[in-house]
């Protein structure tokens, strides 16, 4: 069910509000994968910030998609020693 919300949230550019642990994160979704270790998680944006960061499913609750909330993803450039 988390990766259907996800899923959505991530085709349609919306912004999500979720629990993790005990603190609340406002999240730009980028894209969802497993780990090594068999772990699904999803790695996104953290609001007012420019960190790419990791949140593992089993740590998600309270899932909202804020679709009042759009985004366009932010794709540093590194430039490449020549």
């Amino acid at each position: 069910m988390k990766t259907a919300i996800f899923l959505n949230a991530i085709r349609n550019r919306s912004n999500l509000r979720f629990l993790y642990g005990l603190t609340e994160v406002y999240l730009e979704p980028y894209y969802i994968t497993m780990e090594g270790t068999g772990k699904k998680v999803i790695y996104g944006r953290v609001k007012r910030t420019n960190e790419i960061r990791k949140f593992e499913y089993e740590k998600i609750a309270n899932i909202r998609v804020l679709n009042n909330f759009r985004f366009s993803p932010i794709i540093p450039i590194i430039p490449q020693a020549s």
